[in-house]
Protein backbone atom coordinates (compact mmCIF):
# COMPACT_ATOMS: atom_id res chain seq x y z
CA UNK A 1 0.00 0.00 0.00
CA UNK A 2 1.26 3.45 -0.94
CA UNK A 3 2.09 6.00 1.75
CA UNK A 4 -0.94 7.57 3.41
CA UNK A 5 -0.58 11.33 2.87
CA UNK A 6 -3.84 12.64 4.31
CA UNK A 7 -6.49 11.00 6.42
CA UNK A 8 -9.85 12.64 7.02
CA UNK A 9 -11.57 11.17 10.05
CA UNK A 10 -15.25 11.97 10.57
CA UNK A 11 -14.90 15.49 9.19
CA UNK A 12 -18.03 17.46 10.09
CA UNK A 13 -18.92 21.03 9.19
CA UNK A 14 -21.98 22.79 10.57
CA UNK A 15 -23.28 26.26 9.77
CA UNK A 16 -25.71 27.07 12.55
CA UNK A 17 -28.34 24.33 12.44
CA UNK A 18 -27.25 23.09 9.00
CA UNK A 19 -24.88 20.15 8.75
CA UNK A 20 -23.09 20.68 5.42
CA UNK A 21 -20.59 17.82 5.88
CA UNK A 22 -21.65 14.90 8.07
CA UNK A 23 -18.81 12.75 9.49
CA UNK A 24 -17.03 12.13 6.18
CA UNK A 25 -13.92 9.95 6.31
CA UNK A 26 -11.48 9.39 3.46
CA UNK A 27 -7.87 8.34 2.97
CA UNK A 28 -5.62 9.79 0.27
CA UNK A 29 -2.48 7.83 -0.63
CA UNK A 30 0.66 8.84 -2.49
CA UNK A 31 0.27 8.82 -6.26
CA UNK A 32 -3.52 8.59 -6.32
CA UNK A 33 -5.79 10.45 -8.72
CA UNK A 34 -9.11 10.74 -6.89
CA UNK A 35 -12.32 12.43 -7.96
CA UNK A 36 -15.03 13.79 -5.69
CA UNK A 37 -18.51 14.14 -7.18
CA UNK A 38 -22.01 14.76 -5.93
CA UNK A 39 -25.21 16.60 -6.86
CA UNK A 40 -25.53 20.32 -6.20
CA UNK A 41 -25.53 20.99 -2.46
CA UNK A 42 -23.84 17.66 -1.68
CA UNK A 43 -21.14 19.35 0.43
CA UNK A 44 -18.23 18.83 -1.99
CA UNK A 45 -16.71 22.30 -1.78
CA UNK A 46 -17.35 22.57 1.96
CA UNK A 47 -15.51 19.27 2.47
CA UNK A 48 -12.68 20.57 0.28
CA UNK A 49 -12.55 23.80 2.28
CA UNK A 50 -12.37 21.81 5.51
CA UNK A 51 -9.52 19.56 4.36
CA UNK A 52 -7.50 22.41 2.81
CA UNK A 53 -7.57 24.84 5.73
CA UNK A 54 -10.00 27.38 4.27
CA UNK A 55 -12.54 26.74 7.05
CA UNK A 56 -12.05 24.88 10.34
CA UNK A 57 -14.15 21.72 10.62
CA UNK A 58 -16.69 21.60 13.42
CA UNK A 59 -15.56 18.10 14.27
CA UNK A 60 -13.20 15.34 13.20
CA UNK A 61 -9.49 15.05 12.51
CA UNK A 62 -7.32 15.69 9.48
CA UNK A 63 -4.08 13.78 9.85
CA UNK A 64 -0.91 14.35 7.81
CA UNK A 65 2.19 12.46 8.94
CA UNK A 66 0.44 11.84 12.25
CA UNK A 67 -0.21 15.54 12.86
CA UNK A 68 -3.75 16.92 13.09
CA UNK A 69 -4.08 19.86 10.71
CA UNK A 70 -7.75 20.57 11.48
CA UNK A 71 -8.19 24.23 12.39
CA UNK A 72 -4.56 25.14 11.59
CA UNK A 73 -3.57 28.11 9.41
CA UNK A 74 -2.90 27.89 5.64
CA UNK A 75 0.87 27.96 6.18
CA UNK A 76 0.60 24.70 8.16
CA UNK A 77 -1.12 23.04 5.21
CA UNK A 78 1.54 24.37 2.83
CA UNK A 79 4.25 23.05 5.13
CA UNK A 80 2.53 19.65 5.11
CA UNK A 81 2.62 19.67 1.31
CA UNK A 82 -1.07 20.45 0.69
CA UNK A 83 -2.08 22.97 -2.01
CA UNK A 84 -5.39 23.79 -3.69
CA UNK A 85 -7.14 25.80 -6.36
CA UNK A 86 -10.54 27.52 -6.15
CA UNK A 87 -13.70 27.52 -8.29
CA UNK A 88 -12.98 31.14 -9.18
CA UNK A 89 -9.26 31.52 -9.99
CA UNK A 90 -7.38 33.57 -7.39
CA UNK A 91 -4.50 35.29 -9.14
CA UNK A 92 -2.83 38.67 -8.64
CA UNK A 93 -4.17 40.54 -11.70
CA UNK A 94 -1.70 43.45 -11.62
CA UNK A 95 1.35 41.20 -11.34
CA UNK A 96 2.84 39.43 -14.34
CA UNK A 97 2.09 35.77 -14.96
CA UNK A 98 5.70 34.90 -14.05
CA UNK A 99 5.52 36.98 -10.85
CA UNK A 100 2.39 35.08 -9.79
CA UNK A 101 4.36 31.83 -10.09
CA UNK A 102 7.28 33.36 -8.20
CA UNK A 103 4.93 34.29 -5.37
CA UNK A 104 4.04 30.62 -4.97
CA UNK A 105 7.70 29.64 -4.96
CA UNK A 106 8.49 32.15 -2.23
CA UNK A 107 5.41 31.25 -0.20
CA UNK A 108 6.60 27.68 0.27
CA UNK A 109 10.29 28.48 0.44
CA UNK A 110 12.66 27.50 -2.33
CA UNK A 111 14.56 25.02 -0.17
CA UNK A 112 11.77 22.47 0.32
CA UNK A 113 13.29 19.03 -0.05
CA UNK A 114 11.92 16.11 -2.02
CA UNK A 115 11.79 14.74 -5.55
CA UNK A 116 10.67 18.02 -7.06
CA UNK A 117 12.11 19.25 -10.31
CA UNK A 118 9.94 22.33 -11.00
CA UNK A 119 12.36 24.69 -9.33
CA UNK A 120 11.70 27.95 -11.18
CA UNK A 121 9.05 29.96 -13.00
CA UNK A 122 10.21 28.81 -16.43
CA UNK A 123 9.76 25.09 -15.79
CA UNK A 124 6.30 25.61 -14.28
CA UNK A 125 5.18 27.94 -17.08
CA UNK A 126 6.36 25.37 -19.61
CA UNK A 127 4.36 22.61 -17.93
CA UNK A 128 1.11 24.62 -17.85
CA UNK A 129 1.66 26.08 -21.33
CA UNK A 130 1.89 29.78 -20.42
CA UNK A 131 5.50 30.56 -21.45
CA UNK A 132 4.31 33.02 -24.10
CA UNK A 133 2.22 34.93 -21.53
CA UNK A 134 4.95 35.14 -18.86
CA UNK A 135 5.38 38.92 -19.06
CA UNK A 136 1.67 39.77 -19.34
CA UNK A 137 -0.35 40.97 -16.33
CA UNK A 138 -2.36 38.06 -14.98
CA UNK A 139 -5.51 40.15 -15.37
CA UNK A 140 -4.91 40.42 -19.12
CA UNK A 141 -4.93 36.70 -19.93
CA UNK A 142 -8.10 34.70 -20.65
CA UNK A 143 -10.18 33.09 -17.88
CA UNK A 144 -9.09 29.63 -19.01
CA UNK A 145 -5.44 30.74 -18.87
CA UNK A 146 -6.05 32.16 -15.38
CA UNK A 147 -7.23 28.69 -14.33
CA UNK A 148 -3.96 27.25 -15.63
CA UNK A 149 -2.03 29.99 -13.86
CA UNK A 150 -3.69 29.19 -10.55
CA UNK A 151 -2.73 25.54 -11.02
CA UNK A 152 0.84 26.75 -11.65
CA UNK A 153 0.78 28.87 -8.50
CA UNK A 154 -0.33 25.83 -6.51
CA UNK A 155 2.44 23.74 -8.08
CA UNK A 156 4.97 26.45 -7.18
CA UNK A 157 4.40 25.68 -3.48
CA UNK A 158 5.79 22.22 -4.32
CA UNK A 159 2.94 20.18 -2.85
CA UNK A 160 2.65 16.45 -2.44
CA UNK A 161 -1.15 16.66 -2.43
CA UNK A 162 -2.94 18.95 -4.88
CA UNK A 163 -6.66 19.69 -4.41
CA UNK A 164 -8.42 20.95 -7.54
CA UNK A 165 -11.84 22.60 -7.17
CA UNK A 166 -13.82 22.51 -10.44
CA UNK A 167 -10.92 23.49 -12.68
CA UNK A 168 -13.04 22.61 -15.74
CA UNK A 169 -15.79 25.12 -14.92
CA UNK A 170 -16.43 27.53 -17.78
CA UNK A 171 -14.03 25.79 -20.16
CA UNK A 172 -14.83 24.53 -23.65
CA UNK A 173 -14.89 20.79 -24.35
CA UNK A 174 -11.40 20.98 -25.87
CA UNK A 175 -10.08 23.03 -22.92
CA UNK A 176 -11.62 20.56 -20.45
CA UNK A 177 -9.87 17.66 -22.16
CA UNK A 178 -6.57 19.57 -22.18
CA UNK A 179 -6.97 20.32 -18.47
CA UNK A 180 -7.69 16.66 -17.72
CA UNK A 181 -4.58 15.63 -19.66
CA UNK A 182 -2.52 18.19 -17.69
CA UNK A 183 -3.87 16.76 -14.42
CA UNK A 184 -2.77 13.27 -15.46
CA UNK A 185 0.67 14.59 -16.47
CA UNK A 186 1.10 16.37 -13.14
CA UNK A 187 0.26 13.19 -11.24
CA UNK A 188 2.48 11.00 -13.40
CA UNK A 189 5.50 13.28 -13.91
CA UNK A 190 5.59 15.09 -10.57
CA UNK A 191 4.68 12.15 -8.34
CA UNK A 192 1.70 14.09 -7.01
CA UNK A 193 -1.46 12.94 -5.33
CA UNK A 194 -4.36 14.77 -6.96
CA UNK A 195 -7.88 15.12 -5.56
CA UNK A 196 -10.27 16.67 -8.06
CA UNK A 197 -13.80 17.96 -7.48
CA UNK A 198 -15.74 18.39 -10.69
CA UNK A 199 -19.33 19.08 -11.68
CA UNK A 200 -18.63 17.59 -15.14
CA UNK A 201 -19.11 14.02 -13.97
CA UNK A 202 -18.42 12.19 -17.24
CA UNK A 203 -15.14 14.06 -17.78
CA UNK A 204 -13.91 13.31 -14.29
CA UNK A 205 -14.86 9.64 -14.41
CA UNK A 206 -12.92 9.23 -17.64
CA UNK A 207 -9.66 10.27 -16.02
CA UNK A 208 -9.62 9.40 -12.30
CA UNK A 209 -8.92 6.01 -10.76
CA UNK A 210 -11.03 6.34 -7.61
CA UNK A 211 -14.22 8.26 -6.96
CA UNK A 212 -15.75 9.50 -3.71
CA UNK A 213 -19.43 10.42 -3.93
CA UNK A 214 -21.04 12.84 -1.48
CA UNK A 215 -24.79 13.35 -1.11
CA UNK A 216 -26.48 15.63 1.41
CA UNK A 217 -23.20 15.96 3.29
CA UNK A 218 -22.56 12.22 3.63
CA UNK A 219 -20.20 9.89 1.79
CA UNK A 220 -22.32 7.36 -0.07
CA UNK A 221 -19.68 5.66 -2.24
CA UNK A 222 -15.92 5.26 -2.58
CA UNK A 223 -14.57 3.06 -5.36
CA UNK A 224 -13.49 2.81 -8.97
CA UNK A 225 -15.49 4.74 -11.59
CA UNK A 226 -16.96 1.47 -12.90
CA UNK A 227 -18.12 0.51 -9.39
CA UNK A 228 -19.52 3.93 -8.55
CA UNK A 229 -21.68 4.36 -11.66
CA UNK A 230 -23.43 1.06 -10.83
CA UNK A 231 -24.01 1.95 -7.16
CA UNK A 232 -27.77 2.13 -6.56
CA UNK A 233 -27.51 4.91 -3.99
CA UNK A 234 -25.39 6.99 -6.38
CA UNK A 235 -27.84 6.41 -9.25
CA UNK A 236 -30.71 7.50 -7.02
CA UNK A 237 -28.84 10.62 -5.82
CA UNK A 238 -28.29 11.69 -9.43
CA UNK A 239 -31.82 10.58 -10.45
CA UNK A 240 -30.12 8.24 -12.90
CA UNK A 241 -29.69 10.73 -15.75
CA UNK A 242 -26.02 11.65 -15.40
CA UNK A 243 -25.05 8.15 -14.32
CA UNK A 244 -26.47 6.56 -17.49
CA UNK A 245 -24.12 8.68 -19.59
CA UNK A 246 -21.26 8.27 -17.12
CA UNK A 247 -21.54 4.48 -17.09
CA UNK A 248 -20.77 4.39 -20.77
CA UNK A 249 -17.63 6.43 -20.14
CA UNK A 250 -16.46 4.40 -17.14
CA UNK A 251 -16.69 0.88 -18.54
Amino acid sequence: MAELLLQARDITVRFGGLTAVDAVSADFHAGELVGIIGPNGAGKTTFFNAISGVIPPTGGQLLAAGRDLAGQGPHRYAAAGVARTFQTPRVFPDMSVAANIDFGLKFAGRTRKGSWHLRDETSILELIGLQAQAALPAGAITPSQQRLLEVGMALATRPRLLLLDEVAAGLTEAEIENMAQLIRRMRDELDLTVVWIEHAVTTLLRHVERVIVLHQGRKIADGTPAEVVRNEEVIEAYLGDEMVEAEGEAV
